[in-house]
């Protein structure tokens, strides 16, 4: 069996990480450990994990995850997992590339042939979103997501909410279904106002309505809206989603393939959620490894829902240099949105994409850490992203 060798990373535009592995044949694997925001952390992860992965078998892809898991004491959290994340994506990449199969071979085959997706339209402060929703409608999608709202203070105007619901009507009036991004900024006064305000015009679901360190006020919202609650992105692990499953108080689990751990872990939560009849739609607003990655867990998982995809996404976009989702890839046809904004499944082996490596080199060279976004309240007080 073949033996990794090395171990590599690259931080590229527009704020993804990329991690390559290759064995001792000269096969390789791309995963995708990116954080966003904390890019210097997962690099200082993943130079304590390198040393401990080179000279493994590459096939032992869950030994590797317990080693890391069981072996290091101190474990779970975003930066942590993400640098597992990329260490275990790449991984499921060489193992597929090496028996010459598709990843979701190896997750048990298809149970269905495609994948529907959704993409973002507004902003981290959404506004024209007509326009950007008739855009989106162009290139085949039926659904989008947009930030509900732009950052609040703890208790607000309640006609600080009135633009979500103007918005949602426009969106939904052309014939998209939209899912409603409280982002964790909305609390819990302003929470149920807003769900409540938004639930006429039958919004697809409301994301992280409440920050997933308040359980029991998430538990109470749920009580109050008939609208999906989503959530999952900073939830890291299936000890992390446990609580979430058995309080009954979510309807769709968001894990981040790059935040949670990887194919592995994002597939036992996915079958975690079946056993609680909880749908998934995985998080990813991020590159186009972790993106395939979510397809292969998408195609394998009867539970699965919706997919994000970040073409054109305004974290994307802001970066400059024309840097998209695509860039990184020599093949961009294997994303295409098809008909009712669905992406077919790939044929090719591992993940199923060939990534640029000397493109992905060339912008390594000049792309600095990226920053998470800061909001300020008028009075200066600090508000959520």
């Amino acid at each position: 069996m073949p033996k990794i060798t090395h171990v590599v990373y690259y931080r590229v535009k527009p704020r993804w990480l990329m991690v390559k592995i290759t064995d001792e044949n000269g096969q390789f694997g791309w995963g995708e450990a990116t954080l966003e925001g904390h890019d210097l952390a997962v690099e200082g992860c993943l130079e304590e994990m390198i040393p401990r992965v080179v000279g493994k078998d590459a096939n032992e892809i869950e030994n590797i995850w317990q080693m890391f898991w069981r072996h290091g004491f101190y474990r779970g959290g975003p930066v942590f997992m993400s640098a597992l994340s990329g260490i275990d994506i790449a991984l499921w990449d060489l193992k597929g590339k090496n028996l010459k199969v598709p990843i979701y071979e190896l997750l048990g085959g298809k149970v269905r042939n495609e994948v529907q997706v959704y993409c973002w339209i507004g902003g981290d402060r959404p506004s024209d979103v007509e326009d950007a929703a008739k855009a989106r409608l162009e290139q085949g999608l039926k659904c989008v997501k947009m930030n509900a709202t732009e950052d609040l203070n703890w208790v607000d105007s309640p006609s600080s909410l009135d633009a979500a619901v103007e918005r949602l009507k426009i969106v939904k009036s052309l014939g998209l279904d939209a899912g409603m991004d409280f982002h964790g900024r909305v609390h819990k006064a302003m929470a149920k106002q807003l769900a409540s305000v938004l639930e006429p015009y039958r919004p697809l679901f409301i994301e992280e309505p409440l920050l997933s360190e308040h359980p029991e006020a998430i538990k109470q919202l749920s009580s109050l809206t008939t609208i999906p609650i989503a959530l999952g992105e900073r939830l890291y692990t299936r000890w992390d989603v446990k609580r979430f499953l058995e309080d009954a108080s979510v309807d769709i689990l968001q894990p981040d393939i790059a935040h949670a751990g990887g194919i592995s872990e994002t597939k036992r939560i996915a079958t975690m959620a079946e056993a609680y009849d909880v749908a998934i739609a995985p998080h990813c607003p991020l590159g186009p490894v972790a993106f395939a990655a979510c397809m292969h867990i998408a195609l394998s998982s009867p539970n699965f829902a919706i997919l994000e995809m970040s073409l054109g996404m305004h974290y994307n976009t802001e970066a400059g240099d024309d840097i998209d989702l695509l860039t990184y890839l020599k093949d961009p046809s294997v994303f295409d949105i098809g008909n009712g904004g669905y992406v077919k499944a790939p044929k090719g082996y591992g993940l199923g994409i060939e990534i640029d490596e000397e493109i992905v080199k060339q912008i390594s060279k000049k792309t600095l850490p990226w920053q998470c976004k800061v909001f300020h309240g008028p009075d200066g007080s600090i508000r959520e992203w």
